[in-house]
């Protein structure tokens, strides 16, 4: 490989977005204390993982780009892993390799996440309650116009309002809408832990 392990770090930690970071954070949490990963930078995120898996920190790092469901990282710093990764039936990347789809992984047997569907988002919605909108605004990053216009959309029915919300969520993040990522994002809010869990089972479909 071209660039150093720490060079290739920061240039993927840097790719990702700010939600996709915390999403990353998140999975580290088994393995990592919580207390050094909040506050970690980009940076410092780099430094953690070469400290805690010498050696295997790109493995780590490319299990993990799986999961939250950047293939086209892995194929593009051709992390480990990335040859074994089936292309998908559409144009490559910048680089001119096939993005993969994640199927037939020689390291991992779990398919990547799947995009959550209207029926997981309603049951969802049917346990967010009233405090969808300080969810919204606050750990999903939605407007708070947008929120207002679906309050005004369906003024009775706060699972309704939910609903919305969710596939709002969804609509802007397409593909990248899976249930890890929705999890990531809802874990630092104060709700019902049957949220999380329901979460966490749409995972294992």
């Amino acid at each position: 490989m071209a660039r150093g392990e720490r060079e290739t770090l920061l240039a993927l930690h840097r790719a990702l977005t700010d939600e996709q970071l915390e999403s990353l954070k998140y999975l580290l949490e088994e393995r990592v204390p919580l207390g050094e990963l909040r506050p970690a930078t980009r940076p410092d995120l780099c430094r953690l993982l070469l400290q805690r898996f010498p050696g295997r920190a790109l493995h780590v790092t490319a299990d993990l780009l799986r999961q939250i469901a950047r293939h086209d990282l892995v194929r593009l710093y051709q992390l480990p892993g990335a040859e074994g990764e089936t292309p998908r039936e559409t144009p490559g990347d910048a680089t001119g390799s096939p993005v993969p789809s994640g199927r037939g992984l020689p390291s991992s047997p779990r398919p990547p996440p799947r995009r959550l569907t209207e029926k997981e988002l309603l049951r969802l919605a049917q346990k967010l309650g009233k405090e969808w909108q300080e969810v919204g605004i606050g750990y999903l990053g939605l407007e708070r116009s947008r929120l207002e216009q679906i309050r005004e959309d369906e003024p009775r029915n706060v699972v309704m309002q939910s609903f919305q919300m969710l596939r709002e969520w969804r609509r802007r993040e397409k593909e990248d809408a899976t249930a890890p990522r929705l999890r990531a994002c809802l874990a630092p809010a104060s709700l019902d832990p049957e949220v999380l869990d329901l979460l966490q089972s749409f995972q294992g479909d």
